[in-house]
């Protein structure tokens, strides 16, 4: 049996998270919970799809819609994005090795040893100091000046598109250590981000393909997540009993959902991925303002961080890392 065709290991694993969910709900009489988190499986449907089908984690879908809409604490929300993110995500990359997708492994290399380092860091002294309203504000607002600038550079017609990074260079760890330091500080905030940030900057600075960069980014949140899982589980200790039966009601949703969002992302073409990207970073940005309807400070705020994003990431394009380039 060709593996790459069929992924054995996959379903391997699916069986096995299925068998012991079905165990552990059955002697510990948990049934009843499925029907008291109706709203937060609907959530997970769309949240695990868009995790394992684009560089967002879940926690882009599931926290603004649990914290501004569900009324559950943002704690409560990052702490579940860890957790569910654990099992879907894991499912979506165990998927994307059994089928031997294109990876960049220098960029998942270097991204998840930064990461890692701003996660741990992010926990102890960043969440403490931001409120999560603000900081999801920057997050949505950001990634839409990502979105303009993507568009704009795929409108090009001699834009330079590649399967990995080449030439890769000393510089280029130091690159990408940093930008994974940063975005392990913001996924210890909302559970998901260090995929989505680095994503931006290998697309557009590195000039790697969207179908590489966005199975890459993937398995860097898988690694980021259960890192941060255990972070709060067994260190912290702070992971209440509201997560663990949220985290038991989505467990057969998200390993289903997250996975066939990557089978379906490798199937369809890179131009299609792209408009399928400008969707999500557009529904996402629109979704949190109709949740947070910002009064005149905060749509100031997102103006200008949109606007800042657009000088930015235009900034980061226009580096010129390769001689081909115009």
């Amino acid at each position: 049996m060709n593996n790459n065709k069929y992924p054995l290991i996959y379903w391997v694993y699916l069986v096995i998270v299925l068998i012991t969910w079905f165990w552990y709900m059955f002697e510990h009489d948990k049934f009843h919970i499925l029907q008291d988190h109706i709203a937060v499986m609907v959530t997970m449907v769309f949240g695990s799809f868009v995790a394992g089908s684009s560089p967002e984690g879940s926690a882009s879908i599931s926290y603004p819609v649990y914290t501004l809409y569900l009324g559950i604490s943002p704690d409560v929300a990052r702490n579940f994005a860890f957790a569910i993110q654990s099992l879907g995500m894991t499912g979506a990359s165990v998927y994307i090795l059994n089928k031997k997708i294109p990876l960049d492994w220098n960029y998942i290399i270097y991204v998840t040893i930064g990461g890692l380092i701003g996660l741990v860091l992010g926990t102890f002294y960043l969440i403490p100091y931001i409120q999560p309203v603000y900081a999801k504000l920057i997050f949505v607002s950001l990634w839409l000046s990502f979105g303009i600038i993507l568009f704009l550079e795929n409108r090009k017609k001699h834009r330079i598109i590649l399967d990995k990074i080449v030439d890769f260079r000393n510089t280029d760890i130091a690159n990408l250590l940093l930008f994974g330091l940063i975005g392990g500080g913001i996924s210890s905030l909302f559970g998901t981000g260090i995929n989505i940030f680095t994503f931006c900057f290998l697309v557009i600075y590195y000039k790697v393909n969207e179908k590489v960069a966005t199975p890459s980014s993937i398995v860097i949140m898988t690694i980021e997540t259960i890192a941060g899982f255990a972070l709060h589980a067994l260190i912290m200790k702070d992971i209440i009993q509201q997560t663990y039966d949220m985290w038991l009601s989505c467990i057969p949703i998200v390993i289903f959902f997250a996975p066939l969002g990557a089978f379906l992302v490798h199937k369809i073409s890179r131009v299609s991925f792209t408009n399928f990207l400008y969707f999500i970073f557009l529904l996402q940005y629109i979704g949190a303002m109709f949740v947070i309807r910002p009064d005149l400070i905060k749509s100031a705020l997102s103006i200008g961080i949109i606007l800042f994003g657009l000088v930015f990431f235009r900034y980061i394009s226009s580096l010129k890392r390769y001689p081909s380039e115009g």
